[in-house]
């Protein structure tokens, strides 16, 4: 049966794809300055928009109606991985801006936030994946993972009714051939 949480297992795969991606950029040196433009918007729109927000709005709330809580324990945890992965990417945006404006220095500061990024995100994906997650499989009925897999559908068709998550996924799919070309999946 297809899940809530396997659909988010299922962004998590993607996610990582992407992290892959950026654990080759930070070791090429001198980056594509599009490439990273694209990244972070993936992770904006993808990563801490469409997924973050099946999270944050929808299965968090559904686990607190459950009994737990948003201020301690495993949700709190996570929302507090989500707040430090913004600040990463937003380390990431700022060293591009600057990079751009000459600063070869910046590079370091890009490379930098985006490790911290990658770590963090591996971590924080396992624990979900492995803990957060079976905890939500516990408690939710089959009833609560099939309304919230209709809601999930609604977040990843955005107000455009189209699938914006497919849009997403196919330019995780182009840089993969760029930095991971031949990598199977």
């Amino acid at each position: 049966m297809n899940t809530a949480t396997k659909n988010l297992e299922n962004d998590h795969g993607y996610i990582l794809r992407l992290i892959d991606v950026m654990e080759v950029i930070t070791k090429k040196g001198a980056p594509d300055v599009r490439d990273l433009e694209t990244i972070v918007g993936l992770i904006r729109n993808y990563a801490d928009g469409i997924h973050h927000e099946k999270e944050e709005q929808l299965l968090f709330p559904l686990m607190a109606e459950k009994g737990f809580s948003m201020e301690q324990g495993p949700v709190a945890v996570m929302l507090i991985d989500h707040a430090e992965g913004r600040g990463y990417v937003k380390g990431v945006r700022e060293g591009i801006e600057l990079y751009k404006n000459g600063q070869q220095g910046a590079i370091s500061v890009i490379f930098r936030n985006m490790q911290g990024y990658i770590d963090l995100l591996r971590s924080h994906i396992d624990k979900e994946n492995n803990i957060l997650f079976r905890m939500a499989d516990n408690v939710f009925s089959e009833t609560d993972q099939q309304n919230l897999l209709k809601e999930f559908s609604r977040v990843e068709k955005g107000g455009s009714g189209e699938n914006v998550r497919a849009t997403y996924i196919a330019a995780i799919e182009e840089l993969e051939g760029i930095y991971l070309p031949g990598k199977s999946r």
